[in-house]
């Protein structure tokens, strides 16, 4: 499938450089992603209005059980704190669900230990022969969960108390199958890569955010996602065979109809990679799992009988975050290479078009930086920048790299495991010392 459709955007190019004028046929791309984002913006300020005439009703009686998963694999060093964290909520019904996933260190031993500590905390420790992935291990653990609900979080998340008290009423309409909270990285400060990694979380909040006021295709995000237990079954629970459970089980939902929400207010921090080499293999992850997902689920996408309109037409817009990279690569080597030959070329308006799209995503940057993570205006400039170039210098080559490993190598369920524990901010961070994170006019 992905063969057949980088051919077809290729012989697309070639039609455009020797036919017609490419330079008009990227600026409408670039004019059809402002629009849909000024529709988004446009939606956003709406609901807003709307809320500040008639705020949202949530049913703060609505309280199903929740069965916390936490799968941990390796995680010996960070496992204990998050466990504390999340046994320190609010919420009156709730089980901690902790599971070995395999794991070569003592991380078995602690979550015994675990058990034999805390009441609320049942410890499963999966056979090594089992089937790898964290998907097989949630699976695993829906055996033994007792809860309506399923809250996940990775093994180094933290928390504040009111977290599933504060989640949780967004869950109750019959429609809404899952919530994501927002993420935010804990360990922001400690150097150029983690500063990013928060900015870049910022700009995916401002999407979400307003994907959430058109109800669109909102994603999962693995880490402080909360599901109805009915709508795991209406999908047959986690896929297996995919390496990135939260972005499969998102695009499966939308085609079973189920909504997913967005919930700003509510924050799940984690640490981010703190070194370049397993950053990229954490975002090569990402990319192979977003793109397979859409492979995988294609015609779900175009027929499915019960996804609304809004979400269809959301979902295959932002396919274009994939296309993109390498549709502008494609089209600056074609360029590049007549410009070479000095046969006629358009390599001038091809660079004009590319800095303008890194413009588009900068000026996103600047806007989000400076609405949920409070800075002062020089320095939403200088990082949003300096995060813009990050995102190209480490989106752009991955995701063709990607396509030529779907196209010419075989599928293979290579995790690429987030090493966590290497920063001592996790270890000592508890929900009185967690970083307030509110939404700011800009």
């Amino acid at each position: 499938m992905l063969t057949v459709l980088i051919a077809a955007l290729w012989l697309f190019l070639f039609i455009f450089q020797n036919f017609m004028s490419t330079f008009w046929a990227i600026l409408f791309l670039c004019g059809f992603m402002v629009l849909y984002c000024v529709y988004m913006q446009i939606a956003l300020k709406h609901q807003k209005i709307k809320l500040r005439k008639k705020p949202e009703e949530l049913n703060w009686n609505y309280k199903p059980f929740v069965s916390v998963m936490i799968p941990a694999h390796n995680e010996q060093d960070v496992i204990q704190k998050t466990v504390e964290n999340i046994l320190e909520m609010d919420y009156e019904k709730f089980e901690v669900i902790v599971i070995d996933d395999r794991s070569d260190d003592n991380t078995a031993e602690k979550l015994k230990e675990l058990e034999q500590k805390y009441d609320k905390v049942k410890a499963l420790i999966r056979d090594k022969n089992a089937f790898p992935g964290k998907s097989a291990v949630l699976n695993e653990a829906m055996n033994i969960a007792k809860g309506e609900a399923i809250l996940v979080f990775d093994a180094d998340a933290r928390v504040k108390p009111d977290f599933l008290t504060q989640l949780v009423p967004h869950l109750e309409k019959d429609n809404v199958g899952a919530v994501q909270a927002r993420k935010v990285i804990i360990n922001r400060e400690e150097n150029f890569l983690t500063r990013c990694q928060d900015n870049e979380y910022a700009l995916d909040t401002h999407f979400q955010v307003g994907r959430n006021s058109i109800k669109g295709a909102v994603e999962l995000r693995g880490n402080g996602e909360l599901i109805k237990r009915e709508a795991l079954a209406d999908i047959n629970g986690w896929n297996n065979y995919t390496i990135t459970d939260d972005l499969d089980m998102s695009t499966r939902l939308h085609i079973k109809g189920w909504d997913v929400r967005f919930c700003a207010d509510v924050c799940v921090y984690e640490e981010a990679v703190v070194k370049f080499i397993p950053l990229l293999k954490q975002r090569r992850r990402w990319v192979e799992g977003s793109i397979r997902r859409y492979l995988e689920h294609f015609w779900g996408v175009l027929f499915s009988k019960d996804m609304s309109l809004r979400v269809s037409i959301d979902m295959i817009a932002y396919i274009t975050e994939f296309i993109l990279p390498f549709w502008l690569i494609s089209e600056l080597c074609f360029q590049a290479f007549k410009y070479v030959k000095d046969s006629p070329n358009c390599i001038s308006s091809s660079l004009l078009v590319s800095a303008l799209v890194c413009g588009f995503f900068t000026v996103g940057l600047l806007y989000s930086v400076r609405k949920y993570n409070h800075l002062s205006r020089l320095q939403s400039v200088i990082q949003a920048v300096e995060t813009g170039i990050f995102l190209c210098c480490v989106w752009f080559p991955i995701v063709v790299f990607i396509v030529f490993k779907i196209i010419f190598c075989k599928k293979t369920m290579d995790w690429g495991k987030t090493t966590h524990g290497v920063t001592k901010l996790v270890e000592n961070n508890t929900e009185e010392e967690l970083p307030v994170q509110e939404e700011q006019p800009v």
